[in-house]
């Protein structure tokens, strides 16, 4: 694993679909045997690439999304790797009896896609806003869950999905994004990322909280509180030794993520310090809420999802140590 940290805050040109879909170009291009489904949102996504590129490994199945995970499973059963692509609240919701029984129980190599994740969903609203979708693939036995937060991570983790011989779950932020790493850094499925060293607390983020925790730790240092800041882009399997070690170094714990706090990455952390680590944890997520529609600076605020919520909740937690 190695990489280069840009952290500056700013958001990049591209769009965070076209590093899934330039890492799929490659790998096509490499291996015959590797296609991708989508369920009526090429134009979304941009895979349109893909079926101009590779017609005969690329597939339309239409707004289907049932029907194309089991297309998907039947695909991988004969050999190909498959990955499929829907908005996160069809690919999981609408598709996971079908995901957990013909692909997760059958152990097959289908590699789900989940665009507009929680609030970056915007002004598709309520109905297209999931903050549940990675809960329900962490419960499948063996599956890989993932939160990418920019097109550098997410190129390079479509390429380690690739080689994974099970079912697996990513979230891909579609459009817009702020880029956190530099083209060319490359990732490890289930070890997080240490961006920041510190003493006073740890801040334990993925996804689009990436860059509000290291917002969050500028914050705090001008307050003269030490944060360190992990990426922790692979929910499951969690990264639980560098958990532990930064539980048992800095004594405190606040873990950020674009998701329900009480089923996702806050309460994976949260399993793994009530069994090795007891410290003060304070979780900065979606609070048993539903999604509404409305632009995503002002959905991060109104959910709580700020660089400012992330210094409150260390210092509640640097708080709570005594």
């Amino acid at each position: 694993m190695s990489y280069t940290l840009i952290g500056k805050h700013e958001k990049d040109s591209r769009a965070n679909r076209d590093g899934y879909v330039s890492a799929m170009l490659e790998l096509m291009e490499q291996d015959s045997s590797m296609v991708h489904i989508d369920c009526d949102l090429m134009g979304c996504i941009n895979t349109g690439k893909l079926q101009k590129a590779f017609p005969n490994q690329t597939f339309n199945a239409g707004i289907a999304e049932q029907n194309a995970m089991g297309v998907a499973a039947g695909m991988a059963a004969t050999g190909l790797k498959v990955f499929i692509h829907s908005f996160g609240c069809f690919a999981a919701r609408r598709a996971f009896d079908q995901a957990f029984l013909s692909a997760g129980y059958s152990r097959l190599p289908v590699h789900v896609i989940g665009s507009d994740p929680g609030v970056c969903a915007a002004f598709n609203g309520a109905t297209h806003m999931p903050f549940e979708d990675c809960a329900l693939y962490m419960t499948v036995p063996n599956a890989i869950v993932i939160d990418s937060c920019d097109y550098a991570q997410t190129y390079a983790l479509t390429k380690q999905l690739a080689k994974q011989p099970e079912i697996s779950y990513m979230r891909l932020i579609r459009k817009g994004f702020t880029t956190v790493y530099a083209d060319g850094s490359d990732f490890e499925i289930g070890k997080g990322v240490t961006l920041r060293d510190g003493t006073d607390v740890t801040i334990i983020a993925s996804g689009i909280l990436v860059d509000e925790a290291l917002k969050a730790e500028e914050a705090l240092a001008a307050k003269g509180v030490s944060a360190r800041v992990i990426d922790m882009h692979t929910w499951k399997p969690l990264d639980e030794e560098l958990v532990i070690k930064a539980a048992r170094e800095t004594g405190a714990i606040v873990t950020a993520e674009n998701h329900q706090v009480s089923c996702g990455l806050g309460s994976a952390v949260a399993n793994v310090l009530v069994e090795n680590c007891l410290v003060p944890q304070e979780r900065v997520g979606i609070q048993n809420r539903f999604g509404q529609v409305g632009p995503q600076d002002f959905l991060m605020k109104e959910y709580n999802l700020t660089a400012e919520d992330i210094v409150a909740a260390a210092e509640k937690a640097i708080a709570r140590k005594a």
